[in-house]
């Protein structure tokens, strides 16, 4: 709009470790045109430094727990020193204490962006009513909730959510990030003692029970010769680490832990995501239900075959546009199959690693075309302050709720 001024956000967050949502706020507010502060309301880790070293604020309010009610008048005066424009939560607890703190600060304008809401799990906890209760008591008190994906949305739907006040806005990566670099693979495979011709299987996310890495740990031991690579951290470390001894594969596995990717090359290129996915031979996310499937995505970009369970980012698009990869069912012998064709194929291609073009789905997934949506729809929303409501500014991404599923 001429003459006015920029707008002001302020994005808060759950907690800024390395997890799928946290990377993805990162590398939105790099393509936001629009001045952005961030609030951790816990842990202000590997993706808060990164967010700071890009140049945006970020106050960790110091958060002991979901029951910490001295943290609300906090967060409200938080909110009025920034004098925002609009606020924009992320994650279960962000959005509950982020949606009141917003309205008692005098905030209109308040959306929420729904990351992880899974059929019968939210960011990896068991859905209950009080849980459900509290998330629609306060989605009240918004503008609108931005879903990541079509199933996403289906399930706001759902619980209630109604359809007007749901945006569906996709998750994005930036492709470049993500090329095969052999150079990278190289190092990162003399780095972590993986033979150069050796079939490495890989995944990359929160080691939770949802994820199912346990299956992907399992399928592995039953092929002798293959690899496993799994770059993430979470609860079931320990006990993934623990089957891996029982199995006795413990020597052809490596677990990473956390790593800030999903933005950039590091100055050591074979120590980041991208350069761990060129270490690869074939990505497989086993998990039993995504909101999403970031990962997937980037495992396309970086030309990887992809073995899959459930993936909305794929799921929801016709075959053609992500032909490599491939859907299988949850379980052991399942994967075991799809792992030991990839590993012949693997050995017929003989010296060097394949590599698949992109696919269409990549470019689909660009964030810079997702920031240019989030933008559009704050402008609306913060305009409706002075339009006497919502319903004045119709989405023009509503439409996409109703598109059939294709079919796989």
């Amino acid at each position: 709009m001429p003459g006015r001024a920029p707008l002001r956000v302020l994005h808060i967050i759950t907690g800024l470790g390395a997890g799928g949502a946290e990377q993805q706020l990162r590398l939105m507010l790099r393509h936001l045109p629009v001045a952005c502060d961030v609030i951790t309301l816990t842990n202000p880790g590997a993706v808060a430094r990164g967010i700071i070293s890009d140049g945006t604020r970020v106050l960790h309010l110091g958060m002991e727990g979901n029951r910490d009610l001295s943290a609300l008048p906090r967060l409200v005066t938080a909110i009025r020193a920034g004098r925002y424009d609009l606020v924009h939560t992320h994650l279960y607890r962000a959005c509950v204490f982020g949606r009141v703190a917003a309205r008692t600060a005098g905030i209109e304008a308040v959306l929420a962006t729904e990351h992880s809401l899974g059929a019968s799990c939210i960011e990896g906890r068991p859905l209950t009513p009080g849980t459900r209760a509290l998330y629609l008591a306060t989605e009240r008190l918004g503008s609108s909730t931005v879903a990541v994906s079509a199933t996403v949305a289906d399930r706001l739907r759902a619980w209630g959510v109604p359809r007007h006040r749901i945006d569906l806005i996709p998750n994005g990566i930036d492709a470049r990030h993500f090329r095969y670099d052999p150079a990278a693979r190289a190092i990162a495979r003399a780095r972590l003692d993986f033979p150069e011709h050796a079939f490495v299987a890989g995944g990359v996310g929160r080691l939770v029970p949802g994820k199912r890495f346990d299956i992907l740990l399992r399928s592995v031991a039953e092929l002798p010769g293959a690899r496993l690579l799994l770059v993430g951290d979470g609860p079931e470390r320990a006990s993934l680490e623990r089957l891996a001894v029982q199995l006795g594969v413990e020597r052809r596995v490596r677990m990473l832990g956390e790593r800030d990717g999903a933005v950039e090359w590091s100055a050591d290129r074979s120590a980041d995501i991208p350069g761990l996915l060129a270490a690869m031979d074939v990505f497989v996310s086993p998990s039993s239900e995504e909101s999403f499937g970031l990962a997937v995505i980037e495992a396309l970009a970086a030309g990887l075959r992809v073995l899959h369970v459930i993936c909305p980012a794929i799921d929801e698009l016709q075959a053609d546009e992500a032909p490599g990869a491939r859907r299988i069912a949850l379980g052991v012998p399942p994967l075991v199959a799809a792992l030991a064709e990839a590993m012949h194929e693997h050995e017929r291609a003989g010296a060097g690693a394949r590599r698949l073009p992109a696919p269409p789905a990549v470019a689909r997934y660009d964030i810079a075309r997702s920031a240019e949506l989030l933008a559009d729809l704050y402008e609306r929303t913060a305009a409706t302050r002075h339009q006497g409501g919502r319903g004045a500014f119709p989405s023009p991404y509503h439409h996409a709720l109703a598109v059939s599923r294709p079919k796989r």
